[in-house]
């Protein structure tokens, strides 16, 4: 027999299967042979800390499953071939999504595979030395391979979230991913599913070319017939363009080959570090941090400063700040947590919202302020770091006061820190409104606002500043037949999740339009 139960239990009640089989014993069901958490989210909104539940009780039985939906891939060594631009999640997912239609996918990916990214992420830290290709923001499995891996979406009306996690538990991610509230894979363990996901497409007749740069693609009466490429290979078929937000070199080939382009909002700021204990105080109400049984503890904070939005983005419990530069001259942070959240560190981002208009120089470069903004901001970053990926850092309460920092706090940020006055030149739009919201944030949870915290510049990767507009039916660039643009590079989501879902909604379309658009290859 099989029982579902809502369940609010203490920490060590929820720790473990078998401490929560006790519970049910204790509450007088019997002849428990397993359980499995379906739902799992912590309320520590007071104290005491609760965890809520909803669990799977197998009575005189085991369960018969692996506790995630499979799907069977067929083999498409023989069926048409579509172009697949980028190994990102909207790229890997866009492709599994063609094989289920019975197409045949073409991944081409600027970058290295998972395995030799390491390496050369590696040498940001060690050598302060960025390859072009491969980066935390180019290779394959794309920017969350290396920074964090978090799976939690507000998506959820842009498609099937729980296909989406069933899909990367298929491929090797733990089940947790399907009950947590707020799942999370971990950069430890996530290229391991991304490599799982790279074999499935070429185990059913797909194709994986790395360090193969688009660098133009192929146009018959206004239809993409497929890509050129910086190695000399050309790939034919309709395009699914999903090559991520930091492929500025994409948006200026577009804009130059007259492929219409729309400017969009970002969100510009900083990483702020705290120390994890401090985070865990201050979330679970407890000057003995989280204790046992409690995950490292995250927060979410958001406010509105003249006008602006101002809040934490990309929250890394038990984290590091990371190199995310794509080019040499520039300086870019991220944030990234291995599976275990275990260092003693917490990080987000602390960003401000900008619209198209608060671009400067639009003026001058038109519907590509945004990028042009990013450059000029990730260069002057990189100067003031001492040119070279040692990150200007300040710390909160100096920030906030106008003061120089004679010192900072020990931090995760391999490559080094250095004082330096953010307050002073960084833009007055974003420093001004970061001191209002910090100051918003330290009344609001008390001790949030510290000198053991560090900001660090600069946080300028959030979403892509340009939309590669298409229409909403077709998916389809608005005046270019055959050329789907994608994910995040595209304007269309904003993480792995949401990423996936736009990639799968792109080989969705494909496949409708398919009688259509052969007649046009």
């Amino acid at each position: 027999m099989i029982q579902e139960q809502q369940l609010r239990l203490l920490p060590h009640q929820a720790a473990s299967e078998q401490s929560i089989i006790q519970y049910l014993v204790s509450t007088g069901i019997t002849d428990i042979r397993a359980v499995r958490i379906l739902r799992r989210s912590i309320d520590a909104r007071r104290r005491p800390v609760m965890v809520n539940l909803t669990v799977r009780i197998y009575i005189n039985e085991l369960p018969q499953d692996e506790g995630y939906d499979s799907i069977i891939y067929g083999d498409v060594s023989e069926a048409p071939q579509v172009v697949v631009v980028g190994a990102g999640p909207a790229g890997l997912f866009a492709s599994l999504r063609l094989i289920e239609a019975g197409f045949r996918p073409i991944l081409v990916e600027r970058g290295k595979d998972v395995h030799a990214r390491r390496r050369d992420i590696a040498l940001i830290s060690r050598e302060h030395r960025i390859d072009p290709e491969s980066n935390y923001g180019f290779g394959e499995g794309g920017v969350g391979a290396f920074s964090d891996g978090k799976l939690f979406t507000r998506s959820k009306k842009r498609g099937n979230v729980n296909r989406i996690l069933n899909i990367l538990c298929q491929h090797g991610a733990s089940t947790s991913i399907l009950a947590d509230a707020h799942p999370h894979i971990g950069t430890d363990k996530l290229p391991r599913v991304i490599e799982n996901i790279r074999n499935r497409i070429i185990q059913s007749g797909g194709e994986v070319h790395f360090e193969t740069r688009m660098t133009g693609l192929l146009i018959h009466n206004d239809t993409v017939v497929g890509i050129t490429t910086a190695c000399g290979k050309t790939f034919r078929g309709p395009v699914i363009l999903a090559t991520g937000h930091s492929a500025r070199d994409v948006y200026y080939y577009l804009h130059d080959t007259g492929i219409r382009l729309e400017a969009k909002g970002i969100a510009v700021g900083v990483r702020l570090e705290h120390p994890q204990h401090l985070i865990d105080s201050i979330q679970y109400h407890s000057t003995q941090g989280r204790g046992k049984y409690l995950p490292a503890a995250e927060y979410s904070f958001v406010t509105q400063v003249k006008g602006r939005g101002v809040y934490s983005f990309c929250m890394c419990p038990g984290g590091f700040v990371v190199p995310a530069a794509t080019a040499p001259g520039q300086l870019v942070v991220n944030g990234m947590s291995p599976s275990n959240r275990g260092s003693k560190w917490a990080n987000s981002g602390m960003v401000v919202e900008m619209q198209p208009e608060d671009f400067p120089h639009v003026d001058k470069y038109g519907v590509l302020a945004g990028i042009k903004f990013q450059e000029e901001l990730e260069h002057l970053c990189f100067v003031n770091g001492n040119n070279r990926q040692t990150a200007p850092a300040q710390r909160m309460t100096d920030f906030v006061d106008r003061r120089n920092s004679s010192s900072l706090a020990v931090s995760s940020y391999t490559p080094g820190l250095v004082a330096s006055p953010l307050h002073f030149w960084m833009p007055e739009h974003i420093t001004s409104r970061l001191r209002e919201a910090f100051l918003h944030f330290g009344r609001i949870s008390r001790g949030f606002l510290t000198r053991e915290a560090t900001m660090i510049g600069v946080e300028s990767r959030t979403s892509s500043p340009v939309r590669i507009p298409r229409d909403n039916e077709t998916m389809s660039h608005i005046a270019m037949r055959g050329l789907y643009p994608c994910g995040e590079g595209a304007g269309y989501a904003g993480g792995i999740i949401s990423a996936a879902i736009d990639g799968e909604r792109c080989a969705e379309a494909i496949a409708e339009q398919w009688n259509t658009l052969k007649s046009l290859l």
